[in-house]
């Protein structure tokens, strides 16, 4: 699940990137709106985490969140910001924000809030993915096989949802060691021993091999 940190502070956005992607999800940082439309463009992500005062602007984040709303965005949108008054809150949710977080934060209250809105986005969206003999269920965060439920590990699951989300997408080991293993040597060998163990918990053909990546295997 990709979520988009817009952020200029190295020492909040660099912490908060790593966070998210040792918690098995798709975190890219954009220091300013630049490269946020770039990076919010290349790929829609489910959350948006937005400060309010960017290199643009005091209100350069207000802004980004009402011109992607308008623009159809349809995910969720955090803010994090310094401004903690009741006008700066009531404005942010007025402009389409789902959460308002004020800085400084612990780093546990954060991830909790996160897991809230996509739980909350998931379940507007139904939060089920069925293909073939597998299902998913992204808000439980449980997986079953021919209707029976398998157990799996956090980055198991991160693996497959990673999967499930891009369905008709191959993935380098590389990328996939990018997004569930951040920063370590042995990540590619680490992806490849959790691609086995998907297989072997639900079926072989769950994860197919392609030209030069792994994607999901299984039918429409």
């Amino acid at each position: 699940m990709r979520i988009l940190v817009v952020e200029d502070e190295p020492d909040i956005a660099e912490p908060v990137t790593l966070l998210l992607s040792r918690e098995g999800y798709e975190a890219a940082w954009a220091p300013d709106l630049d490269s946020a439309w770039e990076e919010f463009l290349a790929a829609e992500p489910a959350l948006l985490v937005l400060d309010v005062m960017l290199p643009e602007g005091e209100d350069a984040g207000f802004t980004f969140a009402r011109q992607v709303r308008e623009g159809g965005y349809s995910g969720s949108i955090l803010f994090l910001t310094a401004r903690d008054s009741l006008e700066d809150r009531v404005a942010g949710l007025n402009l389409g924000g789902d959460d308002y977080l004020v800085k400084p934060f612990a780093l546990e209250e954060f991830l909790a809030r996160v897991r809230a809105l996509l739980r909350r986005g998931a379940q507007h969206k139904g939060g089920r993915f069925q293909r073939g003999d597998l299902a998913v269920d992204l808000v439980a965060r449980k997986a079953y096989w021919k209707g029976e439920e398998i157990g799996l590990t956090l980055k198991e699951f991160a693996l497959l949802e990673t999967l499930c989300l891009n369905p008709d997408r191959l993935f380098t080991p590389e990328e996939l060691a990018d997004r569930l293993f951040p920063g370590r040597d042995t990540a590619v060998r680490m992806v490849r021993i959790y691609i086995h163990r998907l297989r072997q918990k639900l079926a072989p053909e769950v994860v197919r091999t392609g030209a030069g990546g792994y994607g999901l295997g299984l039918p429409e």
